[in-house]
């Protein structure tokens, strides 16, 4: 070897030395998806096929967590996801919540907003439900009765998307609910406990009773085509038109490169044939929306909540 050739070649030993081992090409360990809500519903369910998806192209274990807020709402778990490392190990599986009304409740993690989306897949079919023995039929007749008697809402959160929507299109009828409270949970069950008259949830937890309740409303722009005889809030009051979706999100500062491994198979994932079946079967709205038009669909949300909030503080 010559000496010019002995000279390079402990050059470039020292060199890699100074800089460092190299970097291990993501995903080189297991992948966490935190969704802040219990499992069984439609934002839970198709996580658990973007994780699954994800493990089988990347070769790495996957985990969906759970961490419902006990009836206040999905913000510890956007706070675990906002405390982690910005490396995508840990991702959010987020409501419309967290970015439109995180940033604003006094939560200091959430302040500055933390998070950049990756996509939206889901739009919820959430609806207004009764019982299927209450004395009213549509939100009109439920305004009429709460006249002259006390009627209870069960919601997942004071602050949430549609418990605030549920709260102005009540003030929109004239009326205002006696009572209310959070719930982790509401389907069925509560609805016949009694505990509460009206909820107001996505339809996936009451699809099994959907036979025996009355949907009054359902939030959002579009009817829901297994329930198309009940009117969509915006159709009651255009200032209330606000969709309810999902998407995913990572710490802002997450490397694009790894940003664009997680897009590459969630997009997958929301296009395959068992996430449109489940559309089919919930009457849900499932589709993948780029980051840059979420970006554009916060900016429209946050102005359409900010005259709710407006409109009940009148």
């Amino acid at each position: 070897m010559s000496k010019f050739t002995k000279s390079m070649t402990a050059m470039s030993l020292a060199l890699a030395t100074l800089a460092g081992p190299a970097l291990a090409e993501y995903p080189e360990k297991p992948v966490e998806f935190i969704v802040p809500w219990p499992p069984g519903d439609l934002e839970d369910v198709l996580t658990r096929m973007i994780a699954e998806d994800f493990s089988e192209a990347y070769g790495v274990p996957t985990a969906v967590v759970n961490k419902p807020g006990g009836g206040g709402g999905p913000f510890p778990g956007a706070i675990d996801v906002a405390n982690a490392p910005a490396d995508g190990y840990t991702i959010g599986s987020f409501i419309i919540a967290i970015p439109v009304v995180g940033p604003f409740i006094g939560i200091p993690e959430l302040n500055p907003d933390p998070f950049v989306p990756l996509g939206n897949f889901l739009t919820y079919p959430f609806v207004i439900a009764a019982g299927a023995d209450a004395p009213y039929d549509d939100m009109k007749g439920l305004a009429a009765h709460a006249q002259d008697n006390d009627v209870v809402l069960g919601h997942f959160g004071a602050p949430l998307v549609p418990t605030q929507v549920t709260f102005g299109l009540a003030k929109e009828l004239g009326f205002s609910y006696a009572a209310d409270a959070a719930f982790d949970a509401l389907d069925c069950n509560t609805l016949a406990s009694g505990d509460v008259d009206v909820i107001n949830t996505t339809l996936q937890l009451i699809l099994p009773c959907l036979d025996t309740v009355k949907v009054l409303a359902s939030i959002g722009s579009e009817r829901i085509p297994l329930t198309l005889d009940a009117p969509t809030v915006s159709e009651l009051a255009p200032d209330l038109d606000v969709a309810l979706w999902n998407g995913l999100f990572v710490r802002a500062d997450t490397p694009q490169d790894v940003q664009d491994k997680i897009i590459a198979v969630a997009e997958k994932t929301m296009m395959s044939e068992r996430a449109q079946k489940l559309a089919a079967e919930t009457g849900a709205s499932v589709y993948w929306q780029p980051a840059g038009e979420v970006v554009e669909q916060i900016k429209k949300d946050m102005e359409t909540m900010a005259g709710i909030e407006a409109m009940l503080a009148e």
